[in-house]
């Protein structure tokens, strides 16, 4: 089984080391803020009304909230993380709670939400914390869950500690056991939704 590395803090140096030095961070703001629009287009697809209300798994520091409230100003966010420093610094003024992936049964969520985001998350959880975690997640999506993972066939940069790399493969037997369709990039509707898309719209 692979472990997770002891000691790993989601503090303010890791954060200021991957989100904000030009020459570690993982992506630039611009390219950050495509993928939010093309999260929220999506979703709005199939909705077929504009995003009310989001959750962010996994969320840091919340870099996706000021892009989502960017697009649709009146969307109701919620973040999730468990990281102490981040809840600390920014629980309030976010709406971030703490939790961890794995706790997601155990908590009281609210939703569905339109849009569900969980990204650089999933490839660093244990199998165990996954599948506990998975089901909560299509439970609470109401629209459509914007799923990010690293995976086995992909040139990997970034934040490599505790990195587990899964064949999509792996993934994608989990999501459709959850009665979650693919519908391109990393969008994946709801099971009630799942028969809005085209044959040809989905993967």
């Amino acid at each position: 089984m692979t472990k997770q590395p002891p000691n790993k803090k989601y503090d303010r140096a890791y954060f200021d080391r991957w989100y904000r030095r030009r020459r570690s961070r993982i992506e630039s703001p611009a390219t950050l803020r495509r993928r939010v629009s093309l999260a929220v287009a999506l979703a709005e697809r199939y909705l077929d009304r504009p995003l009310r209300s989001a959750l962010d798994i996994g969320c840091g520091e919340a870099r996706w909230r000021a892009e989502l409230k960017r697009l649709r100003p009146r969307l109701e966010y919620r973040g999730l993380d468990s990281s102490a420093y981040v809840v600390e610094r920014f629980g309030r003024r976010r709406n971030i709670s703490s939790g961890s992936f794995a706790e997601l049964p155990d908590l009281d969520l609210g939703g569905p939400f339109d849009l569900v985001v969980c990204a650089d998350v999933l490839h660093y959880l244990l199998d165990e914390e996954l599948d506990r975690g998975l089901p909560a997640v299509a439970m609470v999506t109401g629209g459509l869950a914007w799923l990010e993972a690293l995976c086995r066939e992909d040139e990997v940069e970034g934040d490599l500690r505790g990195l587990i790399l899964r064949p999509a493969a792996a993934y994608r037997h989990r999501l459709r056991h959850l009665r979650l369709t693919p519908v391109g990039a990393c969008g994946w509707l709801a099971p009630a939704l799942g028969t809005n898309p085209s044959a040809l719209e989905t993967t």
